[in-house]
């Protein structure tokens, strides 16, 4: 009885761990960022740009820190990285802000079936931002 409740509640956390994943527009709606699992771990690339391109240009990540990625296009990029389902918050990841070149440790959870609670921060989660991403359609 024991290993059968066990398995249960393992596969109700691993339904409830793959709910992130998906299509989600960001606060401004100006991208939608997919969120895909690999290894076990959670990550979200951008998928979609409203205004993907300047004067016939791809736009690109020309705040990154790292001088040598600022070439790279939006679209394509990994923004989310390594997160871990853990009692129903996904934590331990890393969200990278393309419009001031910074990447933030980072946890998400899920307010709804159509709302993410996605909090950047530095150092520890009380001093930082909490923005809410909709699922797209």
């Amino acid at each position: 009885m024991v290993f059968l409740l066990s398995i249960f509640i393992e596969a109700a956390s691993a339904q409830r761990a793959s709910s992130i994943l998906g299509k989600w527009y960001n606060t401004e709606k100006d991208a939608i960022i997919e969120i895909f699992e690999e290894g076990g771990r959670y990550f979200g690339k951008v998928v979609w740009l409203k205004e993907p391109m300047v004067n016939g240009k791809p736009v690109l990540d020309s705040n990154n820190a790292d001088r040598s990625k600022r070439n790279k296009p939006i679209l394509g990029l990994k923004l989310l990285e390594d997160f871990e389902f853990k009692s129903g918050i996904w934590e331990n990841g890393t969200i990278y802000d393309p419009r001031n070149g910074k990447t933030y440790s980072s946890t998400i959870k899920q307010k709804s079936e159509r709302i993410l609670e996605v909090r950047g921060f530095i150092g520890v989660s009380l001093i930082g931002r909490t923005v809410e991403w909709t699922r797209a359609e």
